[in-house]
């Protein structure tokens, strides 16, 4: 069914400027005061304590045998409540990643200057089921040497340092000397500009 001009003016009164101006509509302002508090629930509020602790957690659902990273709940395939908690190994493998040279605020980062770039990655964690993994950074080693399919493991901050958040791990690095050789970003752009002038 089209939504006429005629249904819509059946259902709404129009506003003139000179209706609020005039007082004819009630209106109010204030400063909202935005304060919130999260509630991160019984499995994410387990996930936080244990990366605290520094062990990652998942979910079990044992009518489609799948342990969820992160944890949840209600298995969405299954559609039923989830069974026991599941730690899983600290290790991965990176599913797809990215070069990025944008730093979290949205500024460009100074790549000639020496800045890495940042180098963000879906890890499938070792231990839950396929494809189930977290976002996290690859730290050292050179960003071009990153690979999919690549093997890495966490690096944790220290137990003092920890707050139960996914930053409780510093970073990802690889578990093998990578099979790439290195490139600097120097040379990665000396390599875009010839392969330009060859076009």
């Amino acid at each position: 069914m089209e939504v006429t001009k005629q249904m819509v003016e059946k259902t709404v009164t129009a506003l003139k400027r000179e209706d609020v101006l005039g007082g004819k509509v009630i209106t109010t302002s204030w400063d909202p005061k935005l304060e919130y508090a999260w509630d991160d629930g019984v499995a994410i509020g387990r996930y936080l304590a244990e990366l605290k602790n520094g062990r990652i957690i998942g979910k079990h659902c044992r009518k489609c045998d799948r342990v969820m990273l992160p944890p949840r709940m209600f298995c969405e395939l299954c559609w039923r409540p989830t069974d026991e908690w599941v730690h899983v190994q600290d290790t991965g493998t990176i599913n797809t990643f990215c070069v990025s040279h944008v730093n979290w605020r949205a500024g460009r980062l100074d790549i000639k200057g020496g800045e890495r770039p940042y180098t963000p990655a879906v890890i499938e964690i070792d231990g839950a089921a396929p494809g189930m993994g977290i976002l996290h950074h690859i730290n050292e080693i050179d960003p071009w040497q990153i690979e999919i399919g690549m093997k890495v493991k966490a690096v944790w901050k220290p137990a003092e340092e920890r707050q139960g958040a996914i930053t409780d791990i510093r970073h990802f690095v690889p578990v093998e000397p990578p099979r790439k050789p290195a490139k600097t970003a120097t040379k990665a752009n000396s390599i875009k500009k010839t392969k330009k002038a060859r076009k």
